[in-house]
């Protein structure tokens, strides 16, 4: 039997748990249909989300003859080039490309790139209520750091970046049929754009991560022109576009949880620990690609077949009681936190370090800058993008001096200890006088 979920509803996206509890106690895996990619297996379990991502010689992101599994018949050549990237390879090719990432990566030393994050978020947090106030800050400061950063990475220019932020904001857009071939205009605009700039960087060379994958190539790295054009456009949408939606998810979190943000801004050397509860409790990336079960399997005793699709949940399995103790708590001081937000197996993310101090550098900068920053509305009216697979926040309005208010309207409600259930936001909003 079918599993009928929206995994593009309201409610869903609110709170995923209630969906991903209702999916487990059906089996660790589950059969359903998701938007885009039609019918398909889904795991709820971590023990079934880690085997498929680590067993790629049984499940394959690609068709026998070679197609990208998550493609549908009626989408373009222009898509097809696009996702031709290492995300959507098995090996050899996987290891292929990804060297030359690699490589082209340890040669900008990410861990160095700190002082720089911080100092772009430090400008970011200064200018966002520039516009005036309320701000959004999913496009005044969620989507403008990650985006500067990928794009100082890879050497695009400064004055470019209103393009960039029009392209995330037409990827995030992306929720049906419809919108699937609205988007196209961007893709081939930024297919053109990234073209480009390769091409410059071929002749003129420079700096930044485009130059030296270029240098690579010139070293004899083995890759098309094709796979270049969509390696930088992974970089450029994959750089940017989760870490938008683990910042903005994070601040709400700490905006609507008075005593989370205290703990935190008691000592910020536990941010790094706060970042990885963030990125367990909020999965911005909730669902892994589609892929085609190579040969009839088994997994935690459900019968898969040959031809058969399947796609990992992330999110199911960062709140698997199996692995989580009191998985629907938000607990920042959580040690072991053992989520797998970045995957695992050879497609483990190659940007995690990155998100990682992008996050902590974020949450920083913003309420050292904004110590009383709050919502400028009731929790219970932000809403989430109807995109499926992404838990993107749409709107997130602040106010440079919200938070006395709310704090003391809701001072009984503040917990003693880093805890917090994804419930509780309704009760609090139904309760606070």
């Amino acid at each position: 039997m079918t599993a009928r979920i929206d995994f593009t509803s309201e409610s869903f996206f609110r709170d995923p748990s209630k969906a991903i509890a209702t999916l487990r106690a059906s089996g660790p895996v589950v059969a359903t249909r998701f938007p885009l990619v039609g019918d398909v297996w889904v795991t709820t379990t971590h023990d079934a989300t880690a085997q498929v991502l680590k067993d790629s010689a049984t499940f394959t992101l690609r068709k026998e003859d070679g197609e990208v599994a998550g493609l549908r018949w009626w989408m373009p050549k222009l898509v097809t080039t696009i996702a031709n990237n290492m995300l959507t390879m098995d090996e050899p090719d996987h290891t292929r490309l990804r060297s030359i990432v690699d490589e082209a990566f340890r040669r900008r030393a990410i861990m160095d790139m700190q002082p720089r994050i911080r100092a772009i978020a430090d400008d970011l947090a200064a200018d966002l209520f520039a516009d005036g106030s309320p701000a959004d800050l999913v496009q005044r400061y969620a989507r403008i750091l990650p985006l500067s950063v990928i794009s100082e990475l890879l050497g695009l220019p400064a004055a470019d970046r209103p393009r960039f932020i029009a392209w995330a904001n037409a990827m995030s857009s992306l929720t049906n049929v419809l919108s699937f071939f609205r988007l196209l205009f961007a893709f081939r605009k930024m297919r053109d754009y990234l073209e480009e700039q390769l091409r410059i960087a071929r002749a003129q060379g420079g700096e930044g991560l485009i130059a030296e994958l270029v240098q690579v190539e010139r070293e004899g790295g083995q890759i098309t022109r094709d796979e270049m054009v969509s390696m930088v456009f992974l970089l450029l949408a994959a750089g940017s576009e989760t870490t938008t939606h683990l910042i903005s998810g994070s601040v709400y979190e700490l905006l609507r949880n008075p005593g989370l943000r205290d703990w935190l801004e008691q000592d910020w050397s536990r941010v790094g620990l706060a970042v990885e509860e963030f990125l367990r409790f909020v999965s911005p990336v909730q669902f892994s690609k589609p892929r085609y079960v190579r040969q009839d399997v088994e997994i935690e005793g459900v019968r898969l077949k040959k031809g058969d699709r399947v796609m990992v949940m992330l999110a199911a399995a960062n709140i698997d009681p199996a692995i989580h103790d009191q998985p629907e708590q938000l607990d920042l001081a959580r040690k072991p936190n053992r989520h797998i937000s970045f995957g695992t197996g050879i497609h483990f993310c190659l940007g995690h370090q990155l998100a990682r101090i992008e996050a902590a550098c974020a949450l920083e900068a913003l309420f050292a800058r904004w110590p009383e920053l709050g919502l400028a509305v009731d929790p219970m009216q932000v809403r989430w993008r109807r995109r499926p697979g992404l838990r993107a926040i749409r709107q997130l309005p602040v106010v440079a001096a919200g938070r006395g208010t709310q704090e003391t309207t809701c001072q009984h409600k503040r917990p003693a200890v880093p805890l917090m259930r994804r419930t509780d936001v309704s009760a609090a909003s139904e309760n606070c006088p």
